[in-house]
């Protein structure tokens, strides 16, 4: 399913990370009352200098409250090579919890091809990454513990509303001296045009995907006429944080078939189809659940775990996310090859520490019951299953982040320039999400991407570095001049199914 005075603020906003990844330096200046960045440099995937500035601005946790104590969120600027008059380029990352300042003092290859993505960026004005409260290196990284999940039973909705509720009701005690309420999307907006004015912006540009592109919306609906214009793809409106049934449902149809007529697969398709598989795989499954017993690799006591429908519709969605291997799984349990799937099951439900901020944030956000009314009622549900929803509804108001409102939620006109990339076999945020925005932004463009899946725009776009350079060129000039309805991403070549080797369970 998807965080202190003036002579005090230096020493605190060097010292606000007791649960960072790794500390910030130390030689810094004050940009602002609130703000103190230290200056760093790190070398990219080319060998090229990448010269930032790194810091934690400091601020309310909860806005609604006068007296909120300060906490600090990350920052991260990198000047532009040849400054111009574009407005800075704000970088909202997705999640919740996830960051992307662990690339400082990183020497992988991921990390260094990140920086040089960051080069990009900043070719011709400044880019600016604002992390997310709760899990942040400048500051704090909130986490909760969710425990195991039996083995010896299929997973079910309300065993996870159970266990959520719980973790819910114990969070603040988990997070002793923590003002939880304060962690919500309004005020992770209000962190970004916090920043914008410590930095003396007067007006920005939004570079989002996914959750950053639930925050990029956050901010221009909290901040009107603060943004000048931005780059949104993976969309994902106010209202949409969970996803509806039969719009993720037609994206695999999509992928399926493409995949359908990929000679290399084509053997393997079962009759009637792919999609008739899935169906066929959800009837078994919902007939009664397998058990498979795998042997322990070590040796020991082998392990037996039980998988149901529940279990078949959690883990459908989750490899549909990748295309390449989704027809493949499919197909592998069509003629009951269980185990590979099955040691996926045993590793999901051993227990794990992850971010708290997801839950407070998406729970705080929700939906509208207007929404909601249409995804309770979703002609895919029997397959899909109510997984993306279900939990979180049931268990909102549980947790310590009131109801941000239909208000908040609500979408409005906002001329506000904005150039949509969307993927149409996105299975995490749907294309009708891009669709049902749309009219909102009469000054915007949208490039539908054939083949598109889950990621930013520079992945979105990467087979075509020329469209790549003229979103840039919307960012720093706002032209939108040669940008295209449509691109298409290369043929994707498909996994192939495991060798029939007969059946691994049932």
């Amino acid at each position: 399913m998807r965080g202190f005075a003036r002579s005090f603020a230096i020493c605190l906003l060097l010292t606000a990370t007791s649960s960072a990844a790794r500390p910030l330096p130390t030689i810094a200046k004050q940009v602002s009352l609130d703000l103190v960045l230290a200056p760093g440099r790190e070398t990219a995937s080319d060998g090229t200098p990448v010269p930032y500035e790194i810091g934690t601005i400091l601020v309310p946790e909860n806005r609604s409250k006068p007296d909120s104590r300060r906490i600090g969120v990350g920052v991260l600027r990198v000047k532009a090579r040849e400054p111009t008059n574009a407005p800075p380029i704000f970088l909202l990352v997705g999640g919740p919890g996830v960051t992307l300042l662990d690339t400082i003092g990183d020497k992988s290859a991921a990390a260094r091809r990140r920086l040089r993505y960051w080069l990009d960026y900043s070719a011709g004005a400044d880019l600016v990454i604002v992390e997310q409260r709760g899990f942040t290196i400048g500051g704090d990284m909130l986490k909760i513990r969710y425990p195991a999940m039996p083995l010896d039973r299929p997973t079910t909705v309300a065993d996870n509303v159970a266990v959520v509720k719980a973790l819910a009701k114990t969070s603040g005690a988990g997070n002793p001296g923590h003002d939880l309420a304060g962690y919500t999307l309004a005020e992770c907006a209000d962190d970004v045009d916090a920043v914008r004015r410590a930095l003396g912006y007067s007006r920005i540009s939004l570079l989002g995907a996914s959750f950053g592109s639930q925050w990029s919306f956050a901010v221009m609906k909290r901040h009107p006429g603060t943004v000048a214009r931005a780059l949104i793809s993976a969309v994902e409106p106010l209202d949409n944080g969970y996803d509806m049934p039969s719009q993720v449902l037609a994206a695999m149809e999509r992928i399926a078939l493409e995949a359908e007529q990929d000679p290399a697969l084509q053997p393997h398709i079962p009759a009637g189809g792919l999609m008739a598989a899935v169906r066929a795989i959800r009837d078994r499954l919902a007939a009664g659940p397998v058990v498979v017993t795998l042997p322990d690799d070590a040796g020991a006591k082998p392990v037996s775990v039980t998988m149901g429908l529940g279990d078949f519709q959690q883990s459908l969605v989750e490899h549909a996310a990748t295309a390449s291997a989704w027809p493949a799984f499919v197909i592998d349990l069509y003629h009951a090859r269980y185990e590979r799937w099955a040691r996926e099951i045993v590793a999901s439900r051993k227990a794990l520490e992850t971010d708290l901020i997801g839950p407070l944030i998406d729970t705080a956000t929700g939906v509208s019951a207007a929404r909601e009314r249409q995804l309770r009622a979703d002609p895919a549900l029997d397959i899909i299953g109510p997984w993306n929803f279900a939990t979180y509804l049931a268990s909102a108001d549980a947790w310590p982040t009131g109801d941000l409102g239909d208000d908040f939620r609500r979408p409005a006109k906002d001329e506000t320039p904005v150039l949509f990339v969307q993927g149409d076999w996105d299975t995490n945020t749907p294309i009708e999400n891009l669709l049902g925005v749309l009219p909102y932004y009469p000054n915007a463009h949208a490039i539908v991407v054939h083949r598109g899946q889950h990621a930013g725009a520079p992945q979105l776009l990467r087979d075509r570095p020329d469209l790549w350079r003229a979103a840039m060129e919307f960012l720093n000039t706002g032209t939108m001049a040669g940008l295209p309805a449509r691109a298409e991403l290369a043929p994707v070549r498909f996994d192939l199914p495991e060798p029939t080797r007969g059946q691994a369970g049932g």
